[in-house]
């Protein structure tokens, strides 16, 4: 297996995504409205981490591609749950990649607490051999979610997956003191987005003067 061949149109896919997902949020500084996209990051998943997917699901290694769809992966980030849907439905407008699946985690948590919407989707990349189809996954959440799910990644990676009960009880409590953080954010936003214009405001006014 050449790792390098298999991975390259997934970094490209990456990249390319992280461009448009962010081209996205400037659109809307540039007219000066709230923008429901944070901050946008992805990765293509590690080949350690293929090897031990592909383990588990007693998959041959030249099926990886085929069977395994986060190998291409992009993080939206959103300040409040409302925003993760306005993206979602941006997504689901957009021409440039196929929707595959779409999974809801916000209204129908999982049971370790984790809450985070998923899509997966089919992206063309364009490569020397022409135009390639790939797999890749949209993990979209609040800032709060994304805490929560990045602690939760490392204790899971620390405990081999099997993190102790005690541990997996406070997970649970966080989970859901971070989701009322959520839905107390959202009861302010109005206030919260106001206070963020006048700031935006003020900062373009002392550029102008500098």
């Amino acid at each position: 297996m050449n790792w390098e061949v298999l991975l390259a149109p997934y970094a490209q896919a990456v990249d390319e995504l992280k461009v448009k997902l962010r081209g996205m949020r400037k659109q809307y500084e540039n007219e000066s409205s709230h923008s429901p996209i944070e901050f946008v990051t992805g990765r293509v998943k590690p080949i350690s981490s293929i090897i031990d997917k592909a383990r588990r699901k007693e998959l041959p290694i030249d099926q990886v591609e085929n069977e395994i769809q986060d190998i291409a992966g992009l993080r939206v980030v959103c300040q409040f749950v409302d925003d993760i849907y306005a993206v979602v439905e941006m997504l689901r407008n957009r021409k440039d990649f196929i929707i595959l699946e779409e999974k809801d985690y916000i209204s129908d948590k999982k049971e370790s607490g984790y809450r985070s919407y998923h899509m997966i989707i089919h992206y063309p990349v364009e490569t020397i051999k022409g135009e390639k189809m790939l797999s890749a996954e949209l993990q979209i959440r609040t800032l709060a979610m994304n805490f929560w799910a990045t602690n939760e990644h490392s204790l899971n990676y620390k405990y081999s997956g099997q993190i102790p009960v005690e541990i997996q009880s406070r997970l649970k409590r966080a989970a859901e003191a971070a989701f009322r953080l959520d839905e107390e954010m959202s009861a302010i936003r109005h206030e919260v987005q106001e206070a963020q214009k006048i700031f935006r405001k003020k900062k373009e006014r002392d550029n102008r003067e500098t």
